[in-house]
């Protein structure tokens, strides 16, 4: 049997565009995704609207979670006070994807499960216990076990990471599937996973960037810059009006966070990517973020 696991679409519809024709010459069995399916991207609506029509089998992600339930945004940032200067945009951001979504979609984001099980295969956003914390592929043997072994599973697989790998440890494969959009390991083609008989392959997809980043430009999403330089760049970065005005960051006043039940969390900054080389151009306080080995992604690991 052979099965797709499409992951971490991100509202990028030139890029599933890609993965789809893509999935036409490869003709999966079956195809499942992995949650954070709309938000960060210039296509919410059109990406939710696609999967469903589809009727993939999925399971929801921390960035689908945050539209329907903030709170748990609230939870996650509590735990990284260092974090609250990026909430003022991603509040922004959020509640341009909650009105561009509507109750009838975000309901249905509500209604997806955090596990799916199919066959040898187990499907996770990030982890078991977490739609936020899920290891790296630095992870040792013993962590990868001890986090994906109580699914039962010969072959455990997530997202979350926009990194993809493959790893082997005791008796289980641990997978994971790459992501659609915002890849952040240097390489800004789509990524997802193809289970030939339970043999893993992660297939790259060229797809227009360039059309992508201009779609940027009329969609409306705040902070549209931040998403294109993240997409155009394959690696983490600091949104725009923090590198323009880096007092903020020192001084934690970015905008008025005091509501947080508007708040949404973008995909970047995952303390399980590998650290990004600071940018040159940018203020001392900044690079501190962007090199922090406990904010190199707004996801952490599970030993975070």
């Amino acid at each position: 049997m052979r099965i797709a696991i499409v992951s971490d679409i991100h509202g990028n519809r030139t890029a599933f565009e890609a993965v789809l024709a893509d999935l036409r010459q490869t003709s999966p069995d079956l195809i499942l995704h992995g949650g954070d399916l709309p938000h960060g991207g210039a296509s919410p609506a059109e990406i939710v609207d696609q999967v469903r029509d589809l009727g993939w089998p999925g399971v929801v992600g921390n960035t689908d979670e945050m539209l329907w339930m903030p709170e748990s945004l609230t939870e996650f940032a509590s735990q990284s006070p260092h974090m609250q200067p990026l909430l003022a945009a991603i509040a922004e951001m959020a509640q341009f994807d909650r009105d561009a979504l509507g109750e009838e979609r975000l309901a249905w984001l509500r209604g997806l499960p955090r596990l799916q099980v199919h066959g040898p295969l187990a499907l996770v956003h990030a982890s078991p216990e977490s739609l936020w914390r899920a290891p790296g592929p630095e992870a040792g043997d013993a962590e990868l076990e001890s986090v994906y072994g109580p699914l039962g599973q010969p072959i455990a697989v997530y997202g979350h990471i926009h990194r993809s790998y493959i790893r082997r440890v005791s008796g289980i494969t641990v997978v994971n599937a790459g992501s659609v959009s915002l890849s952040y390991d240097g390489d800004r083609r789509a990524a997802y996973l193809l289970l030939d008989d339970a043999e893993p392959t992660i297939r790259r997809v060229e797809y227009d960037v360039d059309r992508e980043l201009k779609s940027f430009a009329g969609c409306g999403l705040p902070h549209a810059d931040w998403m294109a330089r993240l997409l155009n760049s394959a690696s983490p970065r600091c949104p725009n009006s923090l590198l323009k005005n880096p007092w903020r960051i020192k001084t934690g006043q970015v905008g008025n966070v005091s509501n947080l039940r508007t708040i949404s969390c973008p995909p970047l900054l995952r303390r399980s990517v590998a650290r990004p080389r600071p940018e040159s151009f940018a203020p001392r306080s900044v690079r501190g973020i962007l090199a922090d080995s406990r904010c190199t992604q707004f996801h952490f690991s599970q030993s975070g």
